[in-house]
């Protein structure tokens, strides 16, 4: 179960530089267009909000990568736990704010690698 848990905590990591390319990268190119929907005239107004939101994104990476790689396995399972709880409260939390389809994108993941990580804790 462990290596189940390490996958998914990848995975999200992984999701959340794809989110930060979309938001600081891709905002205002086709890409970025339409996957959120946007005209080129309303993605260069929101383009710094978007960028900023993307920074957070890489900075859950960031939080997740490092849960990875922490030598220590209670602070390696400390990290694992705060960051997927900062995932899934941000997918709940935009799920709510922006669109519903947020949640099974961005919390969905992370909750399953939240529960896998919980259940797979040393006893």
């Amino acid at each position: 179960m462990t290596a189940i848990g390490t996958a998914l905590v990848a995975l999200v990591a992984a999701e959340h530089v794809w989110f930060l390319l979309l938001e600081m990268v891709f905002w205002t190119k086709p890409l970025g267009l339409r996957t959120f929907r946007l005209s080129p005239e309303k993605a260069r107004q929101t383009a710094a909000l978007a960028a900023n939101q993307g920074l957070y994104n890489g900075f859950l990476a960031a939080g997740l990568a490092w849960s990875l790689l922490a030598g220590q396995p209670e602070q390696a399972l400390a990290l694992k736990l705060f960051f997927l709880s900062c995932v899934v409260i941000a997918g709940i939390f935009g799920a709510l704010t922006v669109s519903r389809s947020i949640l099974p994108v961005q919390g969905g993941p992370a909750l399953a690698a939240l529960i896998v990580v919980w259940l797979s804790r040393a006893r």
